[in-house]
């Protein structure tokens, strides 16, 4: 009879190497930390992202106003049955106490047609108010097309080409004034001021949350417009 062949035993280095074979992680877990981690770090720079955004909002700009510049330019915002809405008359009293403080003498009122049932423009709608509040009409200049605060200071500024204006304040809410200068800054309006109100009457939770959305496509625009692609 054949004797049985006795099999060697394991060596511990062998043992060793088995075991830490069964332990190690499998391809699937590997690919999910690796996800977990981009998505960590994808969450962490997105956080930086919105404190920051929310730290110019609400710090705003820290500007002395002058006693006297060619223009006070209003940004838009909607109507409600033609009229300014509570949050636009905000602005508007603003540019009145500007305008009888002697800031300035002439007014450009800047927005186009709301798509919720208004037959004036924003900029018609404005103009019909600071009527009613005292200035005189000859001295407001109406831009009826814009439909973005870019628009609103792009086209005021080619308005003030047209008719010699240089030094301008521009009129709107405070979560809104950085976005607004920088915007007038890089399109190229002469040491623009913006003299800013606080709203009592906005939803502001729900403005800083748009005002972090509408700041972010404003950098790319920005970024576009520096590479010469818009």
């Amino acid at each position: 009879m054949n004797k049985k062949q006795s099999t060697p035993a394991s060596t511990p280095a062998k043992r060793k190497a088995n075991s830490s074979k069964a332990k190690s992680p499998s391809k699937a877990y590997r690919t999910f930390v690796r996800i977990f981690q981009v998505m960590l770090i994808g969450f962490v720079l997105l956080l930086a992202w919105i404190i920051f955004i929310q730290w110019k909002v609400q710090i705003g700009p820290h500007q002395t106003l002058p006693k006297q510049v060619d223009v006070g330019i209003v940004l838009g915002a909607s109507l409600r049955k033609d009229l300014p809405s509570p949050g636009l008359q905000e602005r508007l009293d603003l540019a009145v106490d500007l305008y009888k403080q002697g800031r300035f003498k002439q007014l450009i009122v800047t927005g186009g047609l709301d798509h919720n049932g208004s037959l004036l423009t924003e900029a018609e709608g404005m103009r019909d108010y600071l009527v009613k509040q005292g200035i005189p009409r000859s001295n407001i200049l109406v831009e009826p097309k814009a439909t973005s605060t870019y628009e609103n200071l792009l086209f005021s500024k080619q308005i003030m080409d047209e008719k010699g204006l240089v030094s301008s304040i521009i009129v709107t809410h405070r979560f809104h004034s950085s976005r607004s200068l920088d915007i007038a800054e890089t399109i190229g309006l002469s040491h623009p001021f913006v003299s800013s109100t606080k709203s009592d009457v906005l939803f502001m939770p729900y403005h800083d949350t748009r005002e972090t959305l509408a700041y972010t496509k404003w950098y790319g625009t920005k970024l576009l417009l520096k590479l010469g692609l818009e």
